[in-house]
């Protein structure tokens, strides 16, 4: 029988933990997230697929719905899809974190000559992870406009969510060989592969392998709205960097329930302990939340 939201508390208390910790979740200026959400409910001849959003609510009602299912942090990624908007979707993620204390500061850049400034000083402020999305945002991880971002990012150490792979639909800048050539230059990025790289998951393991501190985010991996399961080759390797893997979702952008994708990955039958690390373990000693 499926889960239900209303199960995951249980879930969580089975294995042992004080709840979960999701890298990979949106809060966005409310007029921008119309518009990612008027994409979705359009993207069904893109896709081959309908994509109905499942959490349509007001910001405070998205809120309690993560905290009802145990999610203890939750992320607040926007994405800067043009030059000049970074900062006003910085302002207002900062305020959004202001009022919601569960919420990780979050931040996104774009590449842009004030980019060089305006990161430094959102580091310095406290953000605690940033988001990149390649295909939306329509420009190369390696643009040397990102060269100062990237040096200021390597030495904080500040996570950032990075949305490289090809899928759901591929982009003149996607895929893994741009990402390379950035952790060539600054191998000590702290970057989380979103969506595990999908399609290109087995390339992005490989990055994860040869760099210390690259991770990949679970989002949307391994669910039943793909169709049959895909990519199943790599599962083994799941295994190994058990401590590379962070729990994420996209949470509200999904068409499925959200217990679904814990239920996608107890699929994978890696045992409690991947489980534990995964939901809360990895994303506990990232961000230095407390149990």
């Amino acid at each position: 029988m499926a889960l239900e939201d209303g199960d995951l508390p249980a879930v969580l208390h089975a294995l042992g933990l004080p709840g979960l910790i999701d890298v990979h979740t949106h809060f966005m200026p409310p007029a921008i997230l119309a518009k990612v959400w008027a994409y979705f409910d359009s993207a069904g001849p893109l896709l081959g697929r309908a994509w109905p959003i499942r959490y349509r609510g007001s910001d405070d009602e998205r809120v309690e719905q993560l905290r009802a299912m145990g999610v203890r942090r939750f992320s607040a990624l926007s994405y800067a899809h043009r030059p000049g908007i970074a900062t006003f979707m910085n302002d207002w993620t900062a305020e959004f974190a202001d009022r919601v204390p569960d919420s990780l500061r979050s931040a996104t850049f774009y590449p842009e000559p004030e980019a060089a400034t305006y990161v430094p000083e959102l580091i310095a402020d406290g953000v605690e992870v940033f988001k990149v999305h390649v295909q939306v945002g329509n420009f190369a991880p390696n643009d040397p406009l990102l060269d100062p971002v990237w040096e200021a990012l390597a030495a904080s150490g500040t996570p950032i969510v990075l949305h490289a792979g090809s899928g759901p639909t591929p982009g003149d800048h996607t895929g893994p060989s741009k990402v390379a050539d950035v952790l060539s230059r600054h191998p000590g990025l702290a970057l989380v592969i979103a969506h595990l790289g999908m399609p290109e998951i087995a390339e992005f393991l490989d990055l994860a392998e040869q760099h210390e501190q690259v991770r990949l985010d679970t989002t949307m991996a391994f669910v039943d709205f793909w169709g049959p399961p895909t990519h199943t080759d790599v599962v083994p390797r799941l295994r190994d960097l058990q401590d590379k893997i962070l729990f994420g979702t996209d949470f509200p952008n999904i068409p499925y329930p959200y217990v679904h994708q814990v239920e996608a990955l107890q699929r994978l039958d890696l045992g409690d302990d991947w489980m534990r690390s995964v939901l809360w373990h990895n994303g506990s000693e990232l961000f230095g939340v407390s149990g």
